[in-house]
């Protein structure tokens, strides 16, 4: 293999990692750290903020459904692009209100572009990175989000320091979000490109028992990993923790989640993608009954680098799983199970924040949570399929 292809594909990798640092570890986790100075400043409640949270994630869901049709055949590029540049504006669109329903209505549109960045991006990069036999760069591309996390706990640091208000966290975020999309488009380019095995239209999706078991796992999975990924940094306020704890906590867990992917990818390599998706969940739910059980600021450090080195890795095994078993239609198996770990991701904010508001701590909502990891490794260990384990 000529030199080219490969230098192509790290290029590719790297925008993905950028992509996925705005969408996801910015656009999507920035909410986590700031989300405490929120509450503070407006008087927001648990269930409050977890509404705000899941109104993120119905967008997400209505962005899977509809990246999922046909019509985004050949605009893979484009769509990629309008997703990850519209994270940007939309996380500066934050900072501009202090109003319930703008909160809900902008997180609900930015649910939708991180879908989109998520579904047609990957679709692209997996094509490009199959082609040259490149595989293994997808932990590159996953690895963003991290990277996104631990900018975004630098971020929020710095404004903190600096004495400004909750508002200036959304600014600076989106101020690295859109200088970060600038370098995206510079790896990529702007011509719409079809991969060879993308040039014709998928056909409909072949149901088979591994599809639906890991399908059925990555909706639990959405519905566990969320509360924590919510609500850690809430958890570490409600305990006094104070500043420097909150930043170190949100900094662990990206720090801890940018290598993370490929370090499960050696586990999934030796053990196969459906064991060590079962054995995520476990580790993650050890982290999550830390969090809340476990007194000292080392236990919340200790929560925040095992969510940080399980949820992504753990997410990313889940769709490799699914495009390893989806037969000749990847794009609608990607977005039918981003789709269901909508629904997961909805319906943990809502639940968790009314159980906090009940019962005056993070607890209960946090235990339930470790209880649907648990679940969700138990579902995703009987996913496997020769296939998947490759």
């Amino acid at each position: 293999m000529s030199s080219e292809p490969r230098s192509m594909s790290l290029r590719y990798a790297l925008a993905g990692a950028l992509a996925m640092a705005i969408g996801m570890g910015i656009g999507r986790f920035a909410y986590t750290p700031i989300l405490p100075g929120m509450m503070e400043g407006l008087g927001l409640t648990a269930s409050d903020a977890g509404l705000i949270a899941s109104a993120n994630y119905v967008g997400y869901l209505i962005g899977a459904i509809l990246a999922g049709g046909g019509w985004g055949q050949g605009r893979e590029r484009s769509m990629a692009y309008l997703g990850t540049g519209g994270t940007a504006v939309l996380t500066a669109a934050m900072g501009l209100t202090d109003a319930m329903p703008a909160f809900l209505l902008i997180r609900f549109v930015a649910g939708i572009a991180s879908a989109f960045m998520m579904i047609f991006l990957s679709t692209i990069i997996f094509s490009q990175l199959a082609r040259t036999q490149q595989a293994g760069l997808q932990s590159l591309h996953f690895g963003g989000v991290g990277l996104g996390i631990t900018v975004s706990a630098i971020v929020t640091g710095a404004v903190f320091v600096l004495g400004l208000g909750w508002q200036m966290n959304w600014f600076a975020a989106a101020g690295v979000s859109a200088i970060a999309f600038m370098a995206v488009v510079w790896l990529m380019g702007v011509d719409d490109y079809a991969p060879p095995s993308q040039s014709r239209r998928e056909p409909p999706l072949v149901w088979n028992p591994a599809l639906a078991k890991i399908t059925l796992a990555y909706a639990i999975f959405g519905a566990g990993y969320i509360v924590t990924a919510t609500f850690l940094i809430a958890i570490v306020r409600q305990s006094d923790g104070g500043f420097v704890v909150e930043s170190g906590v949100w900094l662990a867990a990206g720090l801890a989640g940018a290598p993370s992917v490929w370090l499960w990818s050696l586990v999934a390599r030796r053990f196969g993608l459906a064991t060590a998706f079962g054995i995520g969940c476990v580790v993650e739910a050890v982290g999550v009954v830390a969090s809340v059980s476990i007194g000292g600021y080392g236990a919340q450090l200790l929560a925040g680098a095992l969510l940080g080195g399980t949820f992504i890795a753990v997410t990313a095994m889940g769709l490799q799983i699914g495009r390893a078993v989806a037969g000749d239609a990847p794009r609608r198996a990607l977005a039918i199970m981003t789709a269901a770990f909508g629904v997961g991701q909805i319906t943990g904010p809502l639940l968790a924040g009314i159980a906090a508001d009940l019962t005056g701590s993070f607890f209960a909502p946090s235990i339930g949570a470790a209880v649907a990891l648990m679940i969700a490794g138990l579902v995703g260990l009987q996913a496997s399929n020769r296939p998947s384990d490759q």
